[in-house]
């Protein structure tokens, strides 16, 4: 009985790590031709050391208009990049960044969004991977131009349109993933200050553990805490400032089996539409 007990138990481990959506550092170092390796940081970092075999998907493609909000990259352009870097729709992939998991939570959603099932987050920076004397390069491995074509996966994506009716609707949560402060109305990165009518505040950074300059994402069991009063029965949006660090959240709720979508304007946008609502302070 116990053997059977000890059997079961293993392969309900493997289970769930078999659908878990990161992977650590030991299993990607074992495993590397598995998966197709994603750097998210910008061209100037990856030139100067990245991960063997990683190719370089900068976050700024990710962004239609960076200067102005969050939004995504159009259909077509997105295509042609994502063509350029030979992955193809039914490839495995890993992300990652500098250690924040902004960015390589963006770039997760952006592929999740674009029509990719396979992709998981790895749960360290590249700092903690070279510190840890793991395999790195300097050079960009050859790629050979994928026939991928654009599909978005309109249910993980919000708009300005949905998140509206998000704030009518008993159906539906929306976060706010900013720092309090900007939830609040101390500050702002838009015209107006405030937060979206009904928003809930977790900030992106409760997702994370930080120590020192190494980071990893918290554990299922901190993160079922952190969103113990999130009805899974609702559909949830997340935003932020312009759709990058709410990202985080995104993912914590895609790994703990919410129906979410990430609003990729954000405050940028919703902040800066006088005709849109908002509520300054806590909700009462």
């Amino acid at each position: 009985m116990k053997k059977l007990l000890l059997a079961l138990s293993i392969l309900l481990i493997h289970s769930l790590n078999a659908s878990s959506l990161r992977i650590e550092t030991t299993e990607l170092q074992n495993n590397p031709n598995n998966y197709v390796i994603i750097d998210a940081r910008e061209e100037s970092r990856y030139n100067d050391g990245h991960l063997l075999g990683a190719i370089n998907f900068p976050i700024s493609l990710t962004y239609e208009r960076a200067t102005v909000d969050g939004k995504l990259t159009e259909p077509f352009k997105m295509q042609k990049n994502i063509q350029n870097l030979g992955l193809n729709i039914d490839d495995a992939i890993v992300v990652y960044d500098d250690g924040s998991f902004f960015d390589a939570a963006r770039l997760f959603w952006t592929l999740e969004v674009y029509g990719f099932t396979n992709v998981k987050l790895l749960n360290a920076g590249y700092s903690q991977w070279s510190e840890q004397k793991l395999p790195t390069s300097t050079l960009a491995p050859s790629i050979a131009k994928s026939d991928y074509i654009a599909t978005i996966n309109h249910h993980r994506i919000a708009t300005k349109f949905t998140t509206q009716l998000a704030t009518k609707s008993s159906n539906q949560t929306i976060i706010d993933a900013r720092p309090d402060k900007a939830y609040v109305g101390e500050v702002s990165s838009a015209k107006r200050f405030g937060h979206i009518p009904k928003a809930l505040n977790i900030p992106a950074t409760h997702n994370i553990n930080y120590d020192k300059e190494l980071t990893e994402l918290k554990d299922d069991e901190t993160l079922q805490n952190i969103y113990k009063e999130i009805n899974k029965d609702k559909k949830v949006i997340i935003y932020c400032a312009v759709g990058r660090i709410s990202s985080t959240n995104y993912f914590a709720l895609r790994e703990l089996g919410y129906d979410v979508s990430n609003y990729d304007a954000s405050w940028r946008e919703w902040g800066n539409d006088f005709a849109l609502p908002i509520v300054r302070g806590l909700e009462k």
